[in-house]
């Protein structure tokens, strides 16, 4: 048995979840390939991304609530085991219809073995560090593959881009059948005893108030692009912005984990909705390069750090790790969802509209943090979540 604090448990956690999120940090490369590779157009292409992230959403929403009957090192296998097989058979097929079954079976895989692999980490000693280092990963692995992708699908064309999703796949799914870890034998008693009981009201608002973050940074971040042509930047410019970003979200995971002990959860989780609401506006408000720049970093960088503290707080306050098994469901309806919402309104109403929209839904993510208890109650006693 693999212990989760183990540096391999520790390994083959971080693993899983940057293969988990790979939809995330491959999705403009994605719907690209599809667009320029396949010949579908651009409703086609995000119509195929949506059906894999909605898979994530349900298999998350379905498998939370198992998380303390189901073996994890066996759901994380088989997941992504399944995933790797969906996204082969995908770079063998180019018609819309079977590429969209095949894109909502690996969503699901997928979806399942990454709930099991958030809710392991909420099961660790320190969930916020181990957390942070997973981001971390993941920030290090969105650079590999913006650089290997877009070799693989000039080498092989669109299924290029299937071929390394698979790859990934199948890695993670080795990774988590030889070292995947499993609650010790003295924590799984209590762990099992914890499970059963009802989630306390103050994890739900942590739940929504993360999904409504989610949602507008999707909303606002799949447009920065549009904006920045829209602003009369250059393509060079924009790309020089999107580069920049890449590189900034390497730095909030490892700070959040520095500063776990310094900063209080809550402070954080109330700052964060309008931090980020207002990184938003500047997006859309501004006219120069410069800040233009510095709120598109920042609004990934708001995003992740104020998450991974939420991710913390949480564990604490669910002992059993299934409301962090749903952390697919939080950040992936976001990615479903923003985009399309934002669509619609500039679509009848223009980009200003993305402002008013970000305010309003960061104050209702603000609302619902404000419902979390501080971060000395919620160590004392998760119970103390009722009354918050």
């Amino acid at each position: 048995m693999t212990p989760i604090d183990s540096f391999r448990g520790r390994t083959v956690l971080i693993m899983a979840h940057c293969a988990g999120m790979l939809d995330l940090v491959a999705i403009a490369l994605w719907v690209g390939a599809l667009v320029t590779r396949y010949g579908f157009n651009p409703q086609q292409a995000g119509g195929l991304a949506t059906l894999f992230l909605g898979g994530v959403v349900v298999a998350s929403l379905v498998m939370a609530p198992q998380f303390h009957r189901l073996q994890g090192r066996r759901v994380a296998t088989i997941g992504f085991a399944v995933s790797a097989v969906g996204c082969g058979l995908a770079a063998t097929v180019s018609d819309f219809g079977t590429l969209a079954v095949l894109h909502a079976l690996s969503g699901l895989a997928t979806g399942a073995a990454l709930s099991f692999t958030h809710g392991t980490i909420a099961r660790s000693a320190r969930p916020q560090r181990l957390f942070a280092f997973a981001g971390t990963g993941l920030g290090v692995f969105a650079v590999m593959i913006n650089v290997t992708t877009p070799m693989a699908i000039s080498a092989a064309g669109g299924p290029g881009l299937f071929m390394v999703f698979s790859a990934v796949m199948a890695v993670a799914a080795l990774a988590c059948l030889v070292g995947f870890p499993q609650v010790a034998p003295g924590a799984g008693s209590a762990h099992q005893a914890a499970a059963p009981a009802p989630l306390v009201s103050a994890v739900w608002f942590g739940i929504v108030g993360i999904a409504f973050m989610s949602v507008v940074q999707a909303m606002a971040f799949s447009f920065l692009e549009p904006l920045g042509r829209g602003k009369g930047f250059t393509t060079e410019m924009i790309t020089s912005v999107l580069i920049a970003v890449a590189l900034a979200t390497l730095f909030p995971a490892p700070l959040a984990a520095l500063l776990e002990k310094r900063f209080v959860p809550k402070s954080v989780l109330l700052a964060g909705p309008v931090l980020h609401g207002l990184m938003v506006v500047t997006v859309l408000l501004s006219t120069g390069l410069v800040p233009y720049a510095v709120a598109a970093c920042m609004l990934p960088c708001i995003m992740i750090f104020t998450h991974t503290f939420a991710f913390g707080l949480l564990a604490r306050l669910d002992p059993s790790g299934r409301a962090l098994a749903a952390t697919p469901a939080m950040l992936m309806v976001g990615a479903a969802l923003g985009p399309i919402f934002g669509g619609t309104l500039i679509k009848f109403f223009g980009y200003g509209s993305l402002g008013i929209a970000a305010a309003l839904l960061s104050a209702v993510a603000l609302l619902c943090f404000s419902r979390l208890p501080s971060g000395k109650s919620a160590m004392a006693s998760p119970s103390l979540a009722t009354t918050a």
